[in-house]
């Protein structure tokens, strides 16, 4: 029996409880697969922990406007993405089940529900300050142009750092009102893990983008996988400790960021670029991981 094509939609659960018409709406969304809303929030929430000086009160309030922000923006930016890519993705098999790409909703549909997550997300960007607003307003610029990259760079998925993590600059800035050293250290080391994890996802679809001509940096580096990998994410944990040093974190963030700085390592070492599900799987971690990089940025919060 021939296995099913590898992909990673999920049409079950609760999608499938949904009324008919609001199903290729929640899957053009990927409201079926939370992981990159958790993504997105994460470093988000990291910058909102990171710099003191800031009532626990207000770090909350926060949370919950950069949580519903989440949700809302990244469904945006999977519209704008699959806007862009409607016809590769009918070439790949991992997405050529996407609403667009298998002609469930037409491009005027999507631009209707694009322009709704985009007014929501306004509302949400007018509740932080000034300086958080013009930053929010900028992103636009990243989420517009990283579904382009695959086609001009082999390097999408660093321009998909500097989107996805586009989260960690706007929440320091949101709770500290100021950018600086420590805003760049935590922006840089998002930009790192970010590449890293999704160097990991593209290597689920290496065959199909070689066949209609996608670049990609798990292309570029497939023969030297966990070699790019584990370097993106070597990086990343000595940024996160320069952030932590800059902002004037207590031990305890020094000690529990061990914890992140195991998992990244078990990610590397477990890395097969030949096996998608596995791909699959260790991207999913990535949740665990930047949850944990939370945990340790809350513990060095003690004593400031």
């Amino acid at each position: 029996m021939t296995p099913p094509p590898h992909t990673d939609i999920r049409a079950t659960g609760w999608i499938s409880r949904l009324p008919a018409p609001l199903r290729p709406y929640a899957l053009l969304a990927r409201l079926d697969r939370p992981i990159g809303t958790w993504l997105l929030f994460l470093p988000g929430l990291w910058g909102i922990l990171l710099p003191g000086g800031v009532a626990a009160g207000e770090r909350l309030r926060l949370a919950i406007l950069f949580g519903i922000g989440s949700i809302v923006m990244r469904s945006a930016g999977c519209v704008v993405n699959d806007m862009w890519d409607r016809d590769i993705d009918r070439m790949v098999a991992r997405t050529a089940g996407r609403p667009l790409a298998s002609g469930a909703l037409r491009m005027r549909q999507a631009a209707l529900f694009l322009a709704l997550l985009l007014a929501i997300g306004l509302v949400i960007l007018l509740q932080l300050n000034p300086l958080c607003r013009l930053l929010g307003v900028g992103s636009l610029l990243l989420v517009g142009l990283y579904p382009l990259a695959k086609r001009f760079t082999w390097w999408p998925q660093l321009v998909m750092g500097f989107t996805f993590g586009f989260g960690a600059p706007m929440g320091y800035a949101a709770a500290a009102g100021r950018i600086d050293a420590a805003w760049a250290a935590l922006y840089a080391a998002t930009i790192l893990w970010q590449l890293g994890f999704d160097t990991i996802y593209g290597f689920q679809d290496m065959e199909d983008d070689a066949r209609i001509g996608v670049k990609s940096t798990s292309r570029l580096w497939a023969g030297q996988a966990r070699r790019f990998v584990g370097a993106c994410y070597a990086l990343a944990v000595v940024a996160l400790l320069l952030a932590g040093w800059l902002a004037g974190c207590t031990i305890g963030f020094w000690v529990a960021m061990a914890l992140p700085a195991i998992a990244l390592g078990w990610q590397v070492a477990h890395l097969d670029s030949t096996d998608p599900r596995r791909c699959l799987m260790l991207f999913r971690s990535n949740r665990e991981t930047g949850l944990a990089v939370a945990l340790a940025i809350l513990a060095g919060l003690t004593g400031r």
